[in-house]
Parts: C-alpha cells; structure tokens; sequence
C-alpha cells in the first residue's frame, strides 16, 4: 500500500468521522477506523487493528469525560457539543494509529531498519484542515449558492420558508450522493463493515450476553446512536433552525449556518439520546432517517472484523473496571 493511498484512505475516513462514531458518555460507543474497530467506555477507549498478516495490533489508554473535569460541560444541550468534540479528538488519534499501522506494515522486507513511515503531527492537522474546509464548502457554501441562484429564477423560493427547505434539501442530496459515492471505493466499503462490526459488538454487550463472535453476528448492523443518525438528525434541526433566524443576506446566512453549528449539534444530540430511550416517542421519528441511511454506512462484518471489534471493547471494559467505573447500560 503506497503512503498516497494511505494518505487518500485517510482524508476519506476524516469525512466519514461523525457518520462513522456513535454512543455518549454513559454508554459504551465505538467508531470504524482503517481495518479496525476503536472502543471507547466512560473512562477508557481501545482501539485494535488488523494487520494483513492476520495479527491485530491494539492499543488501551484511559479517558476522563469532559464533565469529569467541568461538571457544566455535562448540563444538557451543552454536553452535547462537549462530547462530541471529544469523539472527534479521540476518532482522530485512532484513525492516525490505524493509518500508520498499515504503513509500517507496507514496508518492503529487509527494510525494517529504516525510518518507518508514519503520519506526523502536522500531517495530521493539514488534513483536518482541510476535512474542515471541505466540510464547510460542500455543506454549507454550496446549497446556500444553489438556493441562492434558484431564489432569482423562482420567486416562490425567496420566502424565509421555502428558501430553507430548498437549501436544506440540496445539503441532504449532496450528503446522501456524498456517502453512496465513497461506498463505492472498495477501501471505505470495508470501513462500513468494521462499523457494521461494531455495532454488532456494542448490541451484543448492551443484551447482557457475554461477547462472542456468533453471538455479535446475530445482532443488527443498524444502531440508533450512530453517528450517521446523529448527522441526519443534525441537517433536519438545523432547517427549522436556520428558518427561525431571520436573515436574507448571503453573507448573513453563511455567517449563521457556520455560527450556529455548535447549538445545532447540542440539540441534535439530546434528542438522538432521547430518542435512543424512548423508541416510541415522537423524536425517534427523527432519527428514522439516519437509520435507514445506516443501509450504505453500515455493511455485514467478516468474523474477523467483529473480532476486532470484540477485542477493542474487551480491552476498554478491562480499563474500565481497573479504574473503578460503572457503566450504565440502556
């Protein structure tokens, strides 16, 4: 696998990063990286990586919940926003430490003694970067400009209403074209099956059932906390978000679509977590649309893929325990 590769394998996975993490912070969550799976408990995460050689190469750190530290960052609609930029953290290391497993694995035999290849520090900020931009060009600059132009030639768009759901129709198309597209390379489709994977993982851990691979096979690939329901959840909040601010400029749109991300992700959060309790409510109909997005996100693991998985959670269960945590299971 040459370093491009890697490199593109990387920046594809870094879009993926909130479709792809799930669970909150006190529950047991996880995320999909490159041939792994990575678990994280409320105080602890593991990440475990298969190598193509069949060894699977791990990793256990202990984690503090931000609410740990500031007990205000656990006050609802905040701790939202608060959680979430934790799971971006973490989901980056363990996507650095998948990447740079399969690079030091690439290296032609009799080169061991050389400097291994890895992904740097600043490589890794570059690529943020511009997952960033990328983000904010796709999602929010280009629908707003598309909308914008239809608005001129239909005037039954330029209405605060209409103008929103039109907008926010083309950021759902361009999402959803964005995930089926990326499914189609065959590197990011074995990413949805070790998310598959560890969905499977975590349904079997919630059922009370001591982990096993046929055990996890039987379960669903489609969880309602996943990240790919929470992204969904957050497009729809955030067009009766956007209609309720009464702006008309171009600029003043955009600065209000960038601005109030952070609110919009603290209300999409309570009410996925809301809706992952109470499955009859009426907010769980929110989040019926990311579950059926899950159909792309989200492919039937190989048995060794849920054994990764099945190993990552273990190891985050282990720390858990040294460190004297009690989970809370829904």
């Amino acid at each position: 696998m040459t370093f491009l590769r890697q490199i593109c394998r990387l920046q594809a996975a870094l879009q993926l990063l909130p479709a792809l993490e799930g669970g909150d912070q006190t529950l047991i969550g996880g995320q999909a990286v490159l041939e792994g799976v990575m678990m994280r408990s409320p105080h602890a995460w593991a990440i475990a990586v298969r190598k193509a050689s069949g060894e699977i190469v791990s990793r256990a750190e202990p984690l503090d919940r931000p609410s740990d530290r500031r007990p205000w960052l656990g006050w609802p609609l905040i701790r939202g926003v608060a959680m979430l930029g934790q799971a971006m953290s973490l989901g980056v290391r363990a996507l650095r430490f998948s990447a740079n497993v399969a690079l030091d694995e690439a290296l032609p035999q009799g080169e061991e003694e050389k400097k291994k290849p890895e992904i740097s520090g600043w490589m890794m900020t570059v690529n943020l970067v511009f997952s960033l931009a990328f983000f904010i060009f796709l999602y929010k600059f280009v629908p707003l400009v598309a909308t914008t132009k239809l608005a001129a030639l239909v005037p039954s768009f330029r209405g605060q209403i209409a103008f929103n759901l039109v907008d926010g129709a083309i950021r759902i198309a361009l999402f959803l074209l964005f995930i089926w597209g990326i499914s189609l390379w065959a590197d990011i489709r074995r990413v949805y099956q070790y998310h598959g994977a560890e969905h499977k993982t975590v349904f079997n851990f919630e059922s009370g059932d001591p982990l096993s691979i046929a055990r996890a096979q039987k379960f669903s690939t489609f969880h309602p906390r996943c990240g790919t329901s929470f992204l969904m959840t957050v497009m729809l909040i955030a067009i009766l978000v956007f209609t309720l601010i009464p702006v008309s400029s171009f600029g003043a749109r955009f600065a209000v679509r960038v601005a109030l991300l952070p609110v919009i992700a603290g209300i999409s959060y309570e009410i996925i977590r809301f809706a992952a309790r109470h499955r009859g409510s009426l907010f769980a109909l929110l989040t019926q649309p990311g579950l059926w997005l899950q159909r792309v996100t989200t492919q039937p693991p190989e048995d060794g893929m849920v054994e990764c998985a099945i190993s990552a959670l273990d190891q985050a269960m282990a720390l858990e325990r040294q460190r004297g945590g009690e989970l809370v299971v829904a």
